[in-house]
């Protein structure tokens, strides 16, 4: 017996908010919160697990937008898209349905902000509520972001450094340089992962009248654009021990990230990218940034636990 969610199968649900790539959120938010526990040596439970719901939520409903908009601007197509898991394309979801989803995970993360924002600050609600403006506004709206060249800055922005601070802030009370400074790698690798997308994408997106910077750089460009932002990520955290922002356990915590991360590019690269590559790549940029995610995390706890 299939279980029937919001209208759908459990299954078709998850697809629609492509539920495999929440560890992105996820992974910026543990980042954020283990930094907090770094710097100030004591977290709160319970504010964690609001957190980390309204994150999961906002994210969710994020990408169930951009199925909706996607599928109804003509971006997602049978004749454009070979991922199967595109329910609406493949398995006749009503889009009505997905938009009523990510609707309603909208007004439950704008629940439990409001039980948080009580909890610590009511400015807690202004920049929850632009990152679910920019959320909806992504792929909806009359100029969505999606379609022109900065898809990456604002996703890196919001999902690496801005998702960063907040679960810093929550635990804290501030927002400090140390912890700016500190959620750049993950502003970085958050782009690099919507490069590795938009790269794949680029000739379905082109038809649909985006203007991607993947797009304006074309093949190579795009391939030159991946390798410097690797380069990057490797030179902001040795930059960030030198400082004095990264403990010594952290760096070399980031050992593991930077071997697998150099294995992932070179298969991308072997692969090129094209819809058709698009699922081994995008598998490929996930664990890159999951491995990240648990070696920055370990390399905190560490520290931690080292004194």
């Amino acid at each position: 017996m299939k279980m029937v969610f919001f209208g759908m199968t459990l299954t078709q649900f998850l697809r629609v908010v492509e539920i495999r790539t929440k560890i992105i959120s996820m992974g910026t938010f543990a980042c954020g919160t283990l930094f907090a526990l770094h710097t100030e040596a004591v977290i709160s439970l319970p504010i964690t697990l609001l957190m980390g719901f309204a994150t999961l939520f906002v994210d969710m409903g994020t990408t169930g937008f951009n199925s909706y908009f996607d599928y109804r601007n003509g971006t997602d197509t049978q004749e454009t898209n070979c991922e199967d898991d595109k329910v609406l394309v493949y398995q006749g979801v009503s889009p009505l349905l997905a938009l009523l989803v990510s609707l309603m995970l909208f007004a439950s993360a704008g629940v439990l902000g409001l039980v948080l924002a009580f909890l610590t600050s009511w400015k807690l609600l202004v920049v929850g509520g632009a990152c679910m403006l920019v959320g909806f506004a992504y792929t909806g709206g009359p100029f969505p972001i999606s379609r022109t060249p900065f898809g990456e800055l604002f996703a890196g922005f919001f999902l690496g450094t801005t998702l960063f601070l907040i679960s810093y802030f929550v635990q804290t009370g501030t927002v400090t340089s140390e912890a700016l400074l500190a959620s750049l790698p993950a502003l970085v690798l958050v782009g690099m992962i919507l490069s590795v997308n938009n790269s794949c994408d680029r000739t379905s997106d082109a038809k649909a009248g985006r203007k991607t910077l993947t797009i304006m750089l074309g093949r190579w460009g795009t391939t030159a654009l991946l390798a410097l932002e690797a380069l990057l990520v490797l030179a902001l955290s040795a930059s960030l021990y030198f400082l004095g922002i990264y403990p010594l356990a952290l760096l070399i915590a980031l050992i593991p990230f930077f071997l697998v991360g150099g294995y992932e590019y070179r298969a991308m690269v072997r692969r090129g990218f094209s819809n058709r590559t698009k699922q081994p790549n995008m598998g490929s940029i996930a664990r890159v940034y999951l491995v990240f995610c648990l070696c920055f995390s370990l390399g905190l706890l560490f520290a931690h636990l080292l004194g």
